[in-house]
This record gives structure tokens, C-alpha cells and sequence, in this order.
């Protein structure tokens, strides 16, 4: 029995192995696309390819299925923006499978939801059925800075769609975005697909620090955007 059971781990770990050994550097791309980052052509390609070739063992590790579902995330997105519809198509079905395998194994990774909302975006406009995604990405991750600005301006698009309590996070974390001091981001958050929920964002700002709140404010003035900030008497010299 010992014997048979020895083999059966030397099996398996020669199985195995292909997929730990691609884990690491995996992950590093895999962060690397979290932070929005861009990459040369064919970089992501090839390692979809080398992940794909990678034996699926049974007891797949998490990270490896977050990795693999994010690389391929980016590369049908960039198949999308070249619009080869075939090929797009082929790589947008590939990623939605994996990123369900990847949720099945982290279904409180918030970045997962959201990039499954983005795909499901990219591939077929909006749907109402989609928003479920945005839900899901705020409920298992409310106060994810790393990713609050992408989320933030996608949210704010559909604003008026959104659960009620997904509403108020989207406004929660624009106040956050503002507190951390990403005024530019913020601000151009809000002049654009954040407008017509200016005044519920304005609102929230009252709990942010002050400094932060005039650093937002000076923003939208050089810009030419005639807004009261709670808490921040205008400057004329903001105007010059």
C-alpha cells in the first residue's frame, strides 16, 4: 500500500508540476494586469499559451486559475478593440469559462466580478443581466482601493441601474477616491460619466479631510466646472 501510494504521488506531482512551476512568475502577471498596466504585443499571447499547455490536475490552485483567467480577460479584450470577430469571439468564450473556474474557487475576489462585468461589456453592451456582476464585485469587496478608480467611472456609467445598496457604495468609494487624494481621477470621475450623480457626489464629500476636498475643488475650477464642494469656499486665483 505504501508503495502504491508512493507512485501515486510521484504520478501526480510529475503531472502537477508544470502548472506550480508557472504559478509564480503567473502571479506577477497577473498583478501587473490588477494595476492596469500595458504590455508589448505578444507578451500576453504567449502566455496564454504556456498556460493553456500546462496539464488541469484535479486539485487546481487557486492562484494559477486567478492568473490564467486574468491573462485571458486581457487578451479577449484586446481581441475585442481589433474587432476579428471570429478570433475575438473564440478568446471571449475561452475567458468566460475560466474566469467561472477561477470564481469557483474565489467567489469573494472582487477584481474577478469586475473584469467579468467589463467582458461581458466589451462583448454585448449593456444588459441589465451583467449588472449582477458590478453587484457581486461591490458586495464581496466594497473598499478595494487598488481597484476603486476603474470600478468607480465604470459604476458611475450606469449609475441608475444599481441596487440601492449598490448605489451607495459606488457613492462611498468616490468619497474614498477623493480622501485618498486622487482629486484628478475623482474629478474627472464626476465631469464626465459621473455628472448627473453630482450632487449625491458632491454630498459625500463632507466627511472627507479638508485638504482634500480643496485639492478636489481647485481641480474642477481650472477645468472650468461651477460646483459647490461642501465645506470649501471658492478662489478666485483657482481660476487662473
Amino acid at each position: 500500500m505504501l508503495l502504491l501510494f508512493g507512485l501515486v504521488c510521484l504520478v501526480w506531482s510529475s503531472i502537477a508540476w508544470p502548472s506550480f512551476r508557472l504559478t509564480g512568475p503567473a502571479r506577477d502577471v497577473a498583478a501587473r494586469i490588477r494595476a492596469d498596466e500595458r504590455f508589448r504585443p505578444g507578451v500576453l499571447p504567449d502566455w496564454q499559451v504556456r498556460m493553456n499547455a500546462a496539464p488541469r490536475v484535479t486539485i487546481l490552485q487557486p492562484d494559477f486559475s486567478q492568473a490564467d483567467a486574468l491573462i485571458a480577460l486581457r487578451v479577449a479584450e484586446e481581441g475585442l478593440r481589433r474587432k476579428n470577430s471570429e478570433e475575438a469571439d473564440r478568446e471571449t468564450v475561452s475567458a468566460e469559462v475560466k474566469v467561472r473556474t477561477a470564481l469557483s474557487f474565489s467567489p469573494n475576489n472582487s477584481f474577478l466580478w469586475l473584469m467579468a462585468y467589463s467582458l461581458e461589456m466589451s462583448r454585448n453592451g449593456f444588459q441589465a443581466k451583467s449588472l449582477r456582476y458590478l453587484d457581486q464585485s461591490y458586495a464581496t469587496g466594497p473598499r478595494e482601493g487598488w481597484i476603486a478608480l476603474r470600478r468607480n467611472r465604470m459604476a458611475l456609467a450606469v449609475f441608475p441601474a444599481l441596487e440601492h445598496l449598490t448605489q451607495a457604495s459606488v457613492v462611498r468609494e468616490f468619497s474614498n477616491i477623493v480622501d485618498s487624494g486622487f482629486v484628478e481621477e475623482a474629478a474627472a470621475n464626476m465631469k464626465g460619466v459621473g455628472w448627473d450623480q453630482r450632487e449625491r457626489l458632491l454630498a459625500s464629500l463632507g466627511v472627507v479631510d479638508i485638504a482634500a476636498r480643496e485639492a478636489f475643488a481647485k481641480v474642477l475650477a481650472r477645468a472650468s466646472v461651477s460646483v459647490r464642494v461642501p465645506g470649501v469656499a471658492a478662489d478666485e486665483r483657482w481660476f487662473r
